[in-house]
């Protein structure tokens, strides 16, 4: 009996765990886009401040939208050397869910 104790509480500490794991944030894309980008494209992506593209009306593909934040574009900074790879894929991710 006391085995199955415990085996079950074992196998409840490392369920705990394993959610807990599943459930850890990743990159803030959101929180980097307001951090970082708001400034010439707006909240919603809108705002063109610059020269800045409508990133809503925006038909670049997810690769092309990370080489541009990375290397930058006419007057965008490139944010390659301030940005980890997550980072910038986390921000280009989240460009697409901008309406």
């Amino acid at each position: 009996m006391k085995k199955i104790l415990v085996l079950c509480v074992f196998a409840a500490i490392i369920f705990s765990c394993a959610e807990k794991k599943s459930k850890a944030p990743g990159k803030d894309g959101k929180k980097m886009f307001k951090q970082n980008c708001v400034i010439c494209h707006g909240i919603d992506g809108k705002l063109g401040l610059n020269n800045s593209k409508d990133l809503t009306k925006s038909a670049l593909t997810m690769e092309e939208r990370k080489s541009i934040i990375k290397n930058g574009k006419g007057a965008m900074n490139a944010f390659g050397a301030i940005m980890s790879a997550e980072d910038i894929q986390a921000v280009t991710e989240y460009t697409f869910k901008l309406k």
